[in-house]
């Protein structure tokens, strides 16, 4: 898996509303918050996707934009994000390209996706990683505590 320092890979894939997300674009304006998750409108992928949104004003403040990744389709993130209201985008890696170039492992005997957080700054590189399927919340305040880090 790739480690804290490493330049973030760039890519380009389709967000919920069908345009366009390349990563180097948006690093140009703000720190990222990228996290894949397994699949949507799974109980831990809900839980986590919605504690990101009730967080995600914190996040905005804190100068970076949340970004969730899975191989679900763009109709089925459309559903999820409508059904949850979350404010932030969530890209289709259908083929799993996305998720191969960050090197993110399979989880549970290597059954399903796994869960992992990525904060990657406005330069690129990484600043964090964490990698648990099973604490999808700590996901979003480990998070939180790395990007105030970064700020102050």
């Amino acid at each position: 898996m790739l480690q804290v320092g490493d330049q973030a890979p760039d890519f380009t894939l389709k967000t919920t509303t069908g345009d366009t997300f390349r990563l180097s674009e948006q690093l140009r304006q703000r720190s990222i918050v990228l996290y894949f998750y397994p699949k949507d409108d799974t109980p831990g992928c809900t839980a986590q996707a919605c504690s990101f949104r009730d967080q995600y004003e914190d996040f905005q403040d804190l100068g970076a934009e949340v970004v969730g990744i899975s191989s679900d389709t763009e109709t089925s993130h459309q559903k999820f994000s409508q059904k949850h209201r979350l404010p932030f985008p969530l890209l289709a890696d259908v083929g799993a390209r996305v998720r191969r170039l960050y090197e993110v492992p399979r989880a549970l005997l290597g059954i399903l996706p796994g869960r992992v957080t990525f904060v990657i700054d406005k330069n690129g590189v990484i600043q964090y990683i964490f990698n648990s399927m099973n604490a999808a919340a700590d996901h979003v305040s480990n998070t939180k505590e790395v990007l105030q880090g970064l700020v102050g």
